[in-house]
């Protein structure tokens, strides 16, 4: 499957305007390929609680998963369109929990021009993945 990095990168910019961010005002979103070939969007959701709010790339993953989708093929994320925002530990997580392998792109966006790609293992080496738990 061919990754359309651009089309990734501009469906993650959009997102990003429906983020619900009433304490932080810092809006993320994240666009997600799966393995049936569509994106799948995802927006940063607060929460007074604060403990209850979700990730742009969290919402993003399990939006597919919750269409029947189990393998991430790749990953946009844009938060601060001055500097580049990298996903959270817990995301790298689910992301590896998802990934078609180590390899996945995870693309790292300030605009629809400037963004850096690099690998999920680059971003979560060692991981702890269901691999880790077959016995």
């Amino acid at each position: 499957m061919e990754i359309n990095v651009e089309e990734l990168v501009l469906a993650a910019i959009e997102i990003r305007e429906q983020a619900y961010v009433p304490y932080s005002k810092f809006k993320v979103g994240a666009a997600a390929l799966f393995e049936d070939g569509n994106i799948y969007k995802g927006c940063n959701i607060e929460n007074a609680s604060f403990g209850a709010t979700n990730c742009a790339e969290r919402t993003a993953i399990f939006n597919a998963v919750s269409k029947g989708n189990r393998t991430l093929k790749a990953i946009a994320v844009i938060g601060d369109t001055e500097n580049y925002t990298a996903p959270c530990g817990i995301c790298r997580q689910v992301m590896a929990e998802f990934a078609e392998n180590e390899n996945i792109k995870v693309i790292i966006v300030k605009n629809s021009k400037d963004y850096i790609i690099k690998t999920l293992d680059e971003m979560l080496p060692g991981s702890f993945t269901k691999k880790d738990l077959e016995i």
